[in-house]
């Protein structure tokens, strides 16, 4: 039987590691890898960018409430600044925003940040040109038109 006490290495090795309880009291040291259920699970961080900032501070603010650790960027570079820093494992990012798009966002974002996933949204129609110009580069997003009610994003980020 697994106790609660943990020891984790340095981070970058990701090894959580747990004794045996009967060990423990006995004095022993007899430690195990934990096995992908008993991990502990890391919490996903997402950076939320919308030009609008009560779009972004609020969805930020819902994400947070819900278990995730999300931070807000107000446009495409202050995103990149953020994303340098954060390691997000989403990138939430509108479309339609001024200086760079979500789509040229996200595909720098897919560029320098491979494992992190990107989901687009928007209410503004004619947004066509803007995707195609990122499909013709090669790139596919999810997209996600909003309005859209907070537990539709929470549920799409807790399924990955």
């Amino acid at each position: 039987m697994s106790s609660s006490y943990l020891s984790t290495h340095p981070p970058g090795a990701n090894r959580s590691f747990a004794t045996e309880e009967s060990s423990h009291r006995r004095g022993e040291s007899t430690w195990t890898k934990l096995g992908g259920s008993e991990r502990r699970h890391k919490v996903r961080k997402v950076l939320v960018v919308d030009d609008q900032r009560l779009i972004a501070d609020s969805l930020a603010e819902i994400l947070n409430n819900a278990g995730f650790d999300a931070v807000a960027a107000y446009d495409g570079w202050d995103a990149l600044d953020k994303a340098a820093r954060f390691d997000p494992h989403w990138i939430i990012t509108d479309v339609l925003m001024p200086g760079m798009n979500g789509v040229e966002l996200a595909i720098a974002m897919r560029k320098n940040y491979p494992q992190s996933a990107v989901l687009l949204f928007s209410g503004q129609a004619g947004i066509s040109d803007i995707l195609q110009e990122g499909q013709r580069q090669g790139y596919e997003f999810e997209l996600i038109a909003k309005p859209v009610h907070p537990l539709k994003i929470i549920e799409r980020l807790k399924q990955d």
